[in-house]
């Protein structure tokens, strides 16, 4: 009984540790391949008709305004008034009645001086996997600029990669906050879950629908 203890509790220790190795791996790959399409600098952003702003919730669940999301809107107003960008794809969370993303986005962009004409609400953004998807297929992009911080901006230009975009990310700001281990981790296990879906599962987005053109 005791052998057979051990011999499971190896078993598990093992698959573990692949499990974990395979995760650390699959972090830094898809950091090396979209850290050069990167930058914080307006001036090494080539010009692409389409920024995609990806989307966070708005509040903090304590209270006050998420500071991820006020940095990435920042930032996609940034690039429009620089003319790096003609309009935004405003992708985000919809799945409940009084959950929204997109529509926050909208009222912040159009707060910051971007026109309503010139923002595209994504409603099916329900992650990153399926925003960068929605972008070439529902929007019918073949290059743009993704908006959002820089961690997760890595995952979604590799996304953009595998799946013949023309893609670079325009950093936000990385707030100075208590929360960034746990994201830091989130992360981590996100970019396995889209290298699986990529490479081996050949996952699709839960909504593509009708096509959208953008003027």
């Amino acid at each position: 009984m005791f052998v057979l203890k051990r011999r499971i509790f190896s078993i598990v220790l093992t698959v573990f540790l692949t499990g974990i190795l395979f995760m650390v791996a699959v972090d830094i790959y898809i950091s090396a391949c979209s850290g050069k399409y990167l930058s914080e600098n307006l001036e090494d952003i080539p010009f692409n008709k389409c920024g995609l702003l990806l989307g966070t919730s708005k509040y903090r669940p304590e209270g006050g305004i998420n500071p991820y999301f006020k940095n990435r809107l920042d930032a996609a107003a940034k690039l429009y008034h620089a003319g790096k960008i003609n309009c935004i794809i405003a992708s985000g969370d919809n799945s409940e009645k009084y959950y929204n993303e997109p529509r926050f986005m909208i009222n912040g962009l159009k707060e910051r001086g971007i026109p309503a004409e010139k923002i595209y609400p994504d409603f099916a953004g329900f992650r990153t996997f399926d925003s960068v998807f929605r972008a070439k297929y529902v929007f019918g992009q073949d290059s743009l600029t993704v908006i959002s911080q820089k961690f997760h901006n890595e995952r979604a230009v590799y996304i953009g990669q595998k799946i013949g975009l023309s893609i670079y990310g325009f950093n936000a700001l990385d707030p100075d906050d208590s929360d960034r281990l746990y994201i830091r981790i989130r992360e981590i296990f996100a970019r396995a879950k889209a290298f699986i879906d990529l490479n081996l599962t050949g996952e699709r987005p839960k909504f593509l629908g009708e096509k959208i053109i953008i003027k």
